[in-house]
């Protein structure tokens, strides 16, 4: 119950300064020495370097010394294992108060205690185990079991009963001879065996040895047999297994998050090991705090992101350092302490390519730390078909999370949302995400909204910097994954081309990344690859897509990646041409006063619906062929449907978010919503009002500037 002196560290005095020894008078050197006291080791090194003062050790000087005012020098405060009161100093030796002295004592024994740990004439809680003709076998804990004798006993027992006994003797093969006692008034102290306090990462020098390891519960999972517990502590985790009963739950009080003490023998398993347990306790207080601020310092300090160059020259890019590696801390932290990662992502090439340079950088770090099929429990990756965080998504990511919590004790996890999260839009599913504790980061290229930020670990985006949405998210995340695990660059190198390329990007940095791959793949098969993400993903649906979009985005065979790219960006295209020769016969264009060319098409009934290309990618599509046709000229496209409009358009200088937040307040009953980036975007509003809201709509882009 000793607490070692924070003032003077446990020494029980502070430095202020030196003098010189006034022993050697500051040489260094002893005065005399008696030559015939002297060892052959220590002869031969006084005939070599002279004899060295006692006094100071040969250095010269001296520390002075003051007594720590806080402990009075004893260099630790005593608190009664008994009652915690604090002591001034031991009592004949013990850390037992004078008052908790005179009252008996009787031991609570560890299941870690062996009989080394039990003394003659000493009292012990235990337990009635069976009843025999002869007396009574009483457990003193899971290992050590001795007998009442029936000349012994005073009374009946039950067996489940507690008693209280004395150790009368200890017989040849470790056989104990016990009598009951009955006290009135007593105290009792837990007792555990002495062992080594060993850390996770050693263990493989303690197979076949028992240990005790201190750290924090980070899973518990019940199987058919033991219970699993992994605990981390600052190396790295260890599993541990303890045994009720088959199936059943040790240790119900234990839950996740706690800080425990856990001693067993450290056995091998494979490449791994396992420490069968035999004693698992909580720890509180100051022995808490101290195992928790040892772990958290060790694991900030291993979540260090990788100090990288980025891949392309990018002021945009140079600004939001501070922010992009405060996100890949954050990963790496997750990571380290096993907390699952559910990675979030629009279901577009953009947000793909940005999903997929994440889950090539943590997969790696996640089998590390828990093992080759770590990434089946603490890693999922889900699409989602809306540009923002869905209440859809979010109740299903819930689910998931307390489904995982309740089957494998785990964590909830950690939300990264890569390409979308930014916008208000998101604000209803992060309310509901934080109700569990579930923390969430942000990625995206979106116009955001300072309002999600409370929601939010951290929130990457160009716009707080002056960037625009030019910087897409594939750009971002393939730039924090390097921050991450700066191993997957090679890997990676080629997807913040695709991004650019998928969502049309004209920023500078966007050449400079398409220009940084060019040895490898030409632009026309970029741009081919950017479209199968968006075909294959359509028909995904809610699907992540592993194996084919790895395989779109060249990361396994490469001949299947050329195949695959072809035959869907042949579909892609048919369906494309298809649907642009029926739609550009309903196209309808009208001048506005700021001198841009509008162009609204009713994708409901003059497209084909249910298929690809959907609604956005349609209007999109539309759009580019307008330009084409009215080049130089600001271009504005919108396509309808009963209760929506994309918006897409060049030359205009637009504030989509703004506009869609002006309508809400203008178009009464209107129920005005949506968002995007800054020229492109999307709102959504109740079908009955469709009229006064795209009114009101053109009216605002014809009163805007174009360039």
């Amino acid at each position: 119950m000793s607490e070692k002196c924070v003032e003077c560290n446990g020494k029980g005095y502070r430095v202020t300064g030196t003098a010189k020894c006034p022993e050697c008078k500051g040489t260094g050197k002893s005065k005399s020495i008696d030559l015939m006291k002297l060892s052959e080791k220590d002869m031969a090194n006084f005939l070599k370097n002279g004899s060295s003062c006692d006094n100071c050790s040969g250095t010269g000087d001296i520390e002075e010394r003051e007594k720590c005012a806080a402990c009075s020098g004893k260099g630790v405060f005593y608190k009664c294992k008994v009652c915690g009161a604090e002591m001034d100093r031991l009592y004949q030796g013990d850390e037992v108060c004078h008052s908790c002295a005179k009252q008996q004592i009787v031991y609570k024994l560890d299941n870690s205690c062996t009989l080394d740990e039990l003394e003659v004439g000493k009292m012990y809680h235990s337990t009635v185990r069976n009843i025999a003709d002869f007396g009574v076998f009483v457990d003193l804990n899971s290992n050590l079991r001795g007998l009442i004798h029936s000349s012994n006993m005073k009374g009946p027992l039950e067996v489940g009963e507690p008693v209280i006994v004395s150790l009368k003797e200890i017989k040849p093969r470790g056989k104990m001879d016990l009598v009951p006692r009955n006290l009135k008034e007593y105290q009792t102290i837990e007792l555990e065996k002495k062992l080594p306090i060993m850390l996770a990462s050693e263990m493989a020098q303690m197979v076949g040895k028992k240990v005790k390891v201190q750290g924090e519960v980070i899973q518990i999972k019940q199987t058919a047999g033991p219970t699993i517990f992994t605990i981390a502590d600052e190396s790295g985790q260890i599993s541990g297994a303890a045994f009720e009963s088959a199936g059943e739950r040790a240790y119900p009080d234990v839950e996740v998050d706690m800080i425990v003490a856990a001693t067993g023998e450290v056995s091998a398993r494979g490449d791994s090991f396992q420490l069968e347990v035999q004693s698992l306790k909580r720890l509180t207080g100051s022995q808490e705090t101290e195992i928790l601020n040892r772990i958290e310092a060790a694991i900030d300090s291993r979540a260090e992101p990788y100090e990288i160059e980025y891949m392309v020259e990018s002021e945009v890019l140079e600004n939001l350092r501070p922010i992009m590696k405060k996100a890949a801390k954050e990963i790496r932290k997750a990571i380290i302490k096993s907390t699952p990662i559910l990675l979030r992502h629009h279901a577009d090439a953009d947000g793909m390519t940005a999903a997929l340079a994440i889950e090539k950088a943590i997969m790696p770090l996640i089998q590390d730390v828990n093992g080759q099929d770590g990434e089946y429990h603490f890693y999922r990756r889900a699409p989602s078909k809306a540009p923002f965080y869905e209440v859809t998504d979010v109740v299903r990511d819930i689910g998931f999370a307390l489904e995982d919590a309740a089957r494998h004790g785990q964590k909830m996890p950690l939300v990264i949302s890569v390409d979308n999260g930014s916008s208000n839009e998101n604000v209803a599913a992060m309310k509901q995400a934080q109700v569990y504790g579930i923390q969430m980061i942000v990625m995206d290229h979106h116009q955001p909204d300072d309002v999600v930020d409370e929601f939010l670990l951290t929130h990457v985006n160009p716009a707080h910097v002056g960037g625009d949405f030019g910087m897409t998210a594939g750009m971002l995340c393939t730039e924090v994954a390097r921050m991450i695990n700066v191993n997957v660059e090679n890997e990676i190198k080629h997807l913040p081309a695709v991004a650019a390329l998928g969502d049309r990007s004209e920023a500078e940095e966007a050449k400079r990344y398409i220009e940084l791959v060019s040895d490898k793949y030409t632009l026309q098969h970029l741009k081919d690859m950017a479209l199968a993400l968006d075909f294959a993903a359509y028909w995904l649906k809610f699907n992540p897509g592993k194996g084919i979009v790895d395989d779109i985005l060249d990361f396994g065979d490469h001949t299947i990646h050329n195949n695959l790219v072809n035959v869907l960006c042949e579909q892609a295209n048919e369906m494309i041409a298809e649907q642009i020769d029926v739609c550009m016969a309903h196209v309808k264009a009208q001048d506005l006063p700021n001198g841009a060319i509008l162009n609204v098409l009713d994708v409901e009934n003059h497209a084909h619906k249910f298929t690809f290309p959907p609604p956005g990618k349609t209007s999109g599509e539309v759009h580019d062929k307008l330009c084409h046709k009215y080049e130089d000229k600001p271009v504005v496209t919108i396509g309808y449907g009963p209760d929506f409009a994309v918006i897409r358009s060049r030359g205009v200088l637009m504030n989509i978010p703004q506009m869609v937040r002006e309508l809400y307040e203008e178009v009464k009953g209107g129920g005005v919503n949506g968002g995007g980036h800054l020229v492109v975007g999307s709102i959504k509003f109740v079908e009955g009002m469709r009229t006064e809201v795209l009114s009101k709509l053109v009216e605002k882009i014809g009163a805007v500037g174009v360039e």
